[in-house]
């Protein structure tokens, strides 16, 4: 069974930055597409970035040029690196994996989650 434990997450002030990262347990996930997806109070699930295999990546518009996604396949760990935050960002972050290699950005396309980690962006 696949384990995913989110941490890093906390409060900043506005432009700011965090460093999130998810560690895997249970099976190497070198082959999987990994996700970070956010849910904000009152609000659904959504994708903000998404990483291949190959290291191709995906951005969600609004975190375009500010967030980065990188993965060590070593370490079975994702990052989601944070600049510039700001308090529109403020939600609970959840990883999450995807057993095919295509990236989706529908949070029904993945198999495993996370427990989430609160990020909070002060103003």
């Amino acid at each position: 069974q696949v384990q995913l434990v989110e941490s890093g997450g906390g409060l900043v002030q506005a432009g700011g930055s965090l460093r999130l990262s998810c560690a895997a347990s249970g099976r190497t996930l070198s082959t999987y597409v990994m996700g970070w997806f956010r849910q904000a109070p009152r609000k659904e699930r959504d994708i903000v970035a998404a990483i291949n295999w190959s290291a191709g990546t995906y951005y969600a518009d609004s975190v375009q040029g500010r967030f980065t996604i990188s993965r060590d396949n070593a370490k079975n760990t994702v990052y989601l690196q944070m600049n510039s935050l700001k308090a529109e960002d403020t939600a609970v972050y959840y990883c999450a994996a995807r057993r095919y290699s295509d990236i989706i950005d529908s949070e029904r396309g993945y198999d495993y989650w996370g427990q989430g980690t609160q990020v909070t962006v002060s103003s």
